[in-house]
């Protein structure tokens, strides 16, 4: 019997045997704004976000994820993708035919559960069911304040917010209560997504212990790791989870020279493809099953012949 959860999307990405790889927004500056002070909060060009996107399609990624940043703060260092999740998921579903449409990730704990539902259902059926939803309880210290939520009630507020979407997307006419209002069976949210419900990716650890990541998420989304401390959350995670998905971001800077060996930045490596190849071997052997990279759009070609389909 199909699972129930398992929309387009989230069998493009998790459907097969082998690792696959998605790259994060904005594509033309690998996956992050340029960081000083002129330009971390400049929209990226959107017509040459489409362009790369289209083409990343094409050169047979997975994925394309889209960063929620509701507010800039800049002790934080950047902007995320600058433009709101869902009117650029919308731009991105009418660009593209088949690749999966992601959140890296929603922040569950300053959005309302009712307006998330509707968004992203609207989403999934213009996409044709491609979104897969990373959720999350936000980093950015004064944004709780900003929404006028209490920063220690983020992990609560979570929790019943993944109760509420997936009321929402599974019932007609549901009834809930909690604390974000109530509904008592007189209204409903239409549209329906085209599954049962979108599948969500719990993201880092959300305030939450492990286990009810692994209860309530459809897969995990996590971060760089080192390769031992990788190995450790693996085993941890298909203890309490199965065989459900564990994906993860990288940042991959290619070098000019292949064989060039790997030096650390942030959250990742800059390395030759040699290198490259080399470790996403070693993350398939460990058992992740996507991961998130952030070639810069000249270097999307590249990346695609030389470490994907080497």
């Amino acid at each position: 019997m199909p699972d129930p959860h398992a929309n387009a999307g989230y069998q493009r990405l998790f459907g097969g045997e082998e690792l696959t790889f998605g790259v994060g927004f904005p594509i033309s500056s690998g996956g992050a704004p340029a960081r000083t002070a002129e330009t971390e909060r400049k929209p990226p060009v959107v017509d040459r976000e489409l362009e790369l996107a289209a083409r990343a399609e094409e050169l047979g990624f997975d994925g394309l994820w889209a960063r929620d940043v509701p507010l800039y703060w800049p002790s934080f260092g950047d902007a995320g993708q600058v433009f709101d999740t869902w009117p650029w998921l919308g731009h991105v579903a009418a660009e593209t035919e088949e690749i999966a449409l992601g959140t890296a990730s929603v922040v569950l704990s300053l959005r309302h559960p009712i307006h998330v539902a509707k968004s992203g259902a609207t989403i999934d059926r213009l996409s044709d069911g491609r979104l897969v939803l990373g959720v999350a309880t936000g980093d950015r210290d004064p944004e709780y304040a900003a929404f006028g939520v209490e920063k220690a009630d983020r992990g609560e507020l979570f929790r019943e917010s993944v109760a509420w979407l997936r009321t929402l997307w599974r019932e007609e006419f549901p009834e809930i209560e909690g604390p974000w209002g109530s509904l008592d069976g007189d209204l409903d949210l239409v549209p329906k997504p085209t599954s049962e419900t979108i599948p969500l990716l719990p993201t880092g650890h959300a305030r939450q212990e492990r286990s009810w990541i692994g209860d309530h998420g459809d897969g995990w989304l996590f971060y760089h790791l080192p390769e031992q401390t990788l190995e450790s959350y693996l085993d941890d995670w298909r203890e309490v989870a199965g065989e459900k998905p564990y994906a993860m971001a990288v940042r991959t800077e290619l070098a000019d020279d292949p064989t060039a060996d790997p030096q650390p930045i942030h959250q990742g490596y800059r390395a030759g493809v040699e290198w490259f190849r080399s470790y996403f071997e070693t993350l398939e052997e460990l058992g992740v099953d996507h991961v998130i990279v952030t070639p810069s759009g000249p270097n999307l070609a590249e990346f695609a012949e030389r470490v994907i389909r080497q």
